[in-house]
């Protein structure tokens, strides 16, 4: 990172100021700071329709050391709003790479500010919450002015009030396509993943030949709707064999059946999913109509809503590539990308809905399958981009329900049982909880801090096994010894 720019202000909405280094364009803008902990995939998140309207920070120090690859992006452009990191790379090395990550926020339009403490700004938004913010860089009239304005208490009074007044406005529709797309060619697609080794997988772990991996997709057809869909959800879907045709969020159920699909995937978007109440009616016509359903994200959290659950707003979110959540069927844990500030409250499911996935860090639902129609959905990334890919299989599953709608109708008891254990555990765990919150202010209140157990129980993690052979030995020598003193004693 070149320090030779001129200053630049990152300003909560709680009046918090971060000094740092003007980065990108130059100007003022507002969004929702959230911040996202991948240690790289930069390019994915700036690409990341799921981005909009947000100031993104990154938790991880060092951004931008791999240059710009236009291959690796999830979209035409970026969305971000803002950007904020600790440092960039301006001379990045990768042989893919062409320009710096400076060249690109420049050539994107976007704001940014580095040289900040990212990990003090982190722990605000994770003790906080997630809340607007302000970035102010440049020597235009407008920044100026509001620079001028941090070192008056009215007037940085009134600045702070206009940035919590932001709000993100009909995000879905700002970043869907206007047009139903065609797909491109599957076998230049497969071709493509096998070059960089992100080939479907078989049951051992091993990559699919092409004529393998089409198999059981030959012959369907899947309808992406758009509501800000990552690049790789369409690769994921060709690698299989499949035809897709993208779909606008503004398409009605009824367009969608005119084109006659054995499925339907509902993708990532930004907002608030309860703002998208058209699009909720039309998923509910499609369930209606038993269509095959695979929900990812925003589509995850609309097909709840649109089966009756309730969501809710995380306060901070899940955002990065290690993001830990568990199978409620077979107790596996896997980690996987995610990028989201709402969730679908798992006490609301309605009858026909089993809990799947659950985020093993926060106990919140990651994942939903249906017995009463056939669908299923999940809160995290399978097609990763970044991220690991330990969960791409879920595309499998959608292939596989599209040949057989009554898969899920079959395991109901099965994951019935696991849901239910799942819930309970997260229930208990809550319960903990808030017992040890309410010792803790307790002990506040009356002056003194918490107790902690102490003695035996605290040692016992500490005990290691000992092997039989070594535990008798010792004995041994102890006896050897005692005997040896009482000896002495006696002369």
């Amino acid at each position: 990172m070149i320090d030779m720019e001129p200053n630049a202000y990152l300003v909560l909405a709680n009046g918090q100021v971060f000094t740092g280094k003007a980065f990108g364009v130059s100007g003022t803008v507002t969004g929702e700071a959230v911040f996202t902990t991948g240690m790289s995939g930069y390019l994915e998140t700036l690409t990341d329709p799921s981005f909009y309207g947000q100031i993104v920070v990154q938790t991880f120090p060092l951004q931008g050391n791999y240059g710009i690859i236009e291959a690796d992006f999830e979209s035409g452009r970026s969305f971000v709003s803002g950007y904020v990191v600790r440092e960039w790379c301006d001379v990045p090395s990768n042989f893919r790479g062409h320009g710096s990550l400076n060249d690109f926020l420049n050539a994107q339009n976007i704001v940014g500010i580095c040289g900040i403490d990212t990990r003090a700004l982190t722990k605000v938004l994770r003790e906080t919450g997630v809340m607007n913010a302000r970035i102010i860089s440049g020597t235009s009239l407008e920044a100026r002015g509001e620079i001028a304005a941090l070192a008056s208490p009215a007037k940085k009074t009134a600045l702070v009030r206009k940035i919590r007044e932001y709000r993100i406005v009909h995000p879905v529709a700002a970043v869907s396509p206007a047009e139903t797309e065609s797909e491109m060619n599957r076998a230049d697609i497969f071709a493509d993943a096998a070059r960089v080794h992100a080939l479907p997988l078989d049951e051992h772990g091993l990559p699919l030949c092409a004529e393998e991996a089409f198999a059981a997709g030959n012959g369907k057809k899947v309808v992406l709707w758009d509501f800000g869909a990552k690049a790789n959800i369409r690769r994921e879907l060709l690698k299989r064999g499949v035809a897709v045709t993208v779909v606008p969020a503004a398409a009605r159920a009824a367009d969608i059946l005119a084109l006659e699909p054995d499925g339907v995937m509902l993708s990532n978007g930004p907002g608030d999913p309860s703002d998208n109440q058209d699009i909720i009616q039309a998923i509910a016509a499609l369930c209606k109509k038993k269509v095959p359903l695979f929900g990812i994200c925003l589509g995850h959290q609309l097909l709840a809503l649109a089966r009756g659950a309730e969501s809710l707003k995380l306060k901070y979110g899940h955002r990065g590539e290690n993001q830990p959540v568990r199978d409620t069927v077979t107790g596996r844990v896997y980690v996987t990308s995610q990028n989201h500030g709402y969730a679908i409250a798992a006490e609301s499911l309605p009858a026909g809905a089993v809990l799947r996935f659950v985020n093993v860090n926060d106990g919140t639902c990651e994942g939903i399958v249906y017995t009463d129609i056939p669908a299923f959905s999940v809160q995290f990334h399978p097609e990763a981009a970044a991220g690991p890919r330990d969960v791409n299989f879920l595309f499998d599953e959608f292939i596989a329900l599209m040949n057989d709608p009554k898969r899920f109708k079959k395991l109901a008891p099965i994951q019935k049982r696991a849901a239910q254990n799942a819930v309970a555990a997260v229930q208990g765990a809550g319960a903990r909880a808030r017992k040890k919150a309410s010792t803790q202010k307790v002990s506040a209140a009356s002056g003194h801090a918490p107790v902690k157990k102490t003695g035996a129980p605290a040692q016992k993690k500490a005990v290691r096994a000992v092997p039989a052979t070594k535990t008798a030995d010792a004995k041994k020598a102890a006896v050897k010894k005692s005997r040896g003193t009482k000896s002495g004693s006696k002369r």
